[in-house]
Parts: C-alpha cells; sequence; structure tokens
C-alpha cells in the first residue's frame, strides 16, 4: 500500500472513531480521538477544534508530537491538542489517543471509588486507572490541559495503562490503533455506569488481574476488535449499504 493510501486510511478510521465515540455517548462536543500518522510517528493527525459528531475528512490536521500545526491552516485547533502528543511522545507503543467527558466516569476522579474492571468487556481498559489532578503541580487553571508542559504530567500519570482519568474533568484513553481505542473508550464508560448502579446494591466485586489481563487480551485480538468496529460503524450511519 502506498504511503498516501496509508495516509487516507487513518483519515477515514479517524473520521469514523470520531463519529463512533459520539454516537455511544463517550465523546460530547468539546472531546476529542486522534491518530498517529501512519508514515511519521513523530507527526499524529487530529480534527481542527470541532465538535466530533460532524467531523469530516477535511476537518482533518496534521500535527507535530509538541502540538505545532504541520500547515499553515488558519483554522483553531483544539487547545487540548497536548494531550496527544505527549502520550505519543512518552508511548511508542501507543498510536491512538482519546479525550472524553463522559459524564459516568466523573465520580471517579473526585472520590476514593477506583474504576476498575467489573465486567469481562471492560478488561480492555486495564486493571488500575490511575488520577491525575493539576492542582498539586499547576495551581488553579481553567482546568484544560492546554500546554505541552501539563500533557507531560499527565503522560506521567498515565504511565504505562490504557486510561486515566482527570480530576473534576474527564478521562483520557491511550491504544494501539483507532479500533483498540474506540472498544477502550465505550467500555471504560459502560463499566463506569455499571459501578454506580450497582453501588445502591452493595460493593461491587472487581474482576481478578489474571480475569483482566486474559479477557483483555482475547477482546483487543483482531476478530473481536473487527466485529465491535463493524457494529459501531453500522450505528454511526455508515453500514456500507
Amino acid at each position: 500500500m502506498t504511503d498516501q493510501r496509508l495516509v487516507e486510511n487513518a483519515i477515514r478510521e479517524l473520521v469514523l472513531a470520531n463519529r463512533i465515540l459520539a454516537r455511544e455517548d463517550v465523546i460530547d462536543d468539546f472531546g476529542h480521538v486522534s491518530v498517529r500518522h501512519p508514515t511519521n510517528p513523530d507527526r499524529f493527525l487530529l480534527s481542527r477544534s470541532r465538535s466530533p459528531e460532524v467531523v469530516t475528512r477535511d476537518d482533518i490536521m496534521e500535527f507535530e508530537l509538541d502540538g505545532t500545526l504541520v500547515s499553515d491552516d488558519n483554522r483553531r485547533p483544539y487547545a487540548e491538542r497536548f494531550i496527544h502528543g505527549a502520550i505519543y511522545m512518552a508511548r511508542p507503543d501507543v498510536n491512538s489517543v482519546s479525550h472524553h467527558h463522559a459524564r459516568s466516569v466523573i465520580p471517579f476522579s473526585i472520590t476514593d471509588m477506583p474504576l476498575r474492571p467489573v465486567f469481562h468487556m471492560a478488561s480492555v481498559m486495564g486493571p488500575d486507572v490511575p488520577v491525575w489532578d493539576s492542582q498539586p503541580e499547576f495551581g488553579d487553571t481553567n482546568m484544560l490541559v492546554d500546554s505541552l508542559e501539563m500533557g507531560h504530567s499527565l503522560a506521567k500519570a498515565l504511565g504505562g495503562g490504557r486510561a486515566a482519568l482527570l480530576r473534576g474533568h474527564g478521562a483520557i484513553c491511550a491504544a494501539p490503533d483507532l479500533k483498540a481505542i474506540c472498544m477502550i473508550s465505550v467500555y471504560m464508560k459502560d463499566n463506569a455506569e455499571l459501578i454506580l448502579k450497582t453501588l445502591p446494591l452493595g460493593q461491587p466485586k472487581f474482576l481478578s488481574p489474571g480475569e483482566i489481563e486474559k479477557a483483555g487480551s482475547m477482546l483487543l485480538s483482531d476478530m473481536p476488535l473487527a466485529r465491535a468496529w463493524d457494529y459501531w460503524t453500522a450505528r454511526a450511519g455508515f453500514s456500507g449499504i
């Protein structure tokens, strides 16, 4: 496949990922999702500042990992593009990043209740979801990760994991590709909803580390990812019919 075709495919899948995560109520009007450039790992692709539900291929911009826009496009980029660049810098294994404000995850960022997998599909988010708090390091801010320094701090909190929470703000997810980022993001939200529904009945029973590792590895393999991607793209209005 030519380099140009690789880029075209990446842009197409990135547009689909925006629509999918919007359709599944993960990303709201202010979230975003990116993909590492398929032929230049020192760059990434991300929409201009626009609500994900209406992103098109013409909205996709190319950035250096420090958040610098490659072209002289005068449209406004996302202020929090530094989240994506900093994670790509820190994690060569990561090729897609999402940042969302799914309301169900917020309570876990402002309490001591951990966000850990309670059902098998959520195993893809990993055993632990750390909480990053900007306050100790940066003081009072507008709560956006709008500088590379803040992006590096958040990436450090994420470590080698697949997800992290931002206190009073939302979450980030990191994955090897766009199909996996959708699976992690969707089931992170669903898992949080299940815990909140369980708490009135009693304390939830979390999956064991072994269950998380085995189920997560299975679900992030090619067949389950392809099956889920087909389902989500159809729900987002791209059934191919």
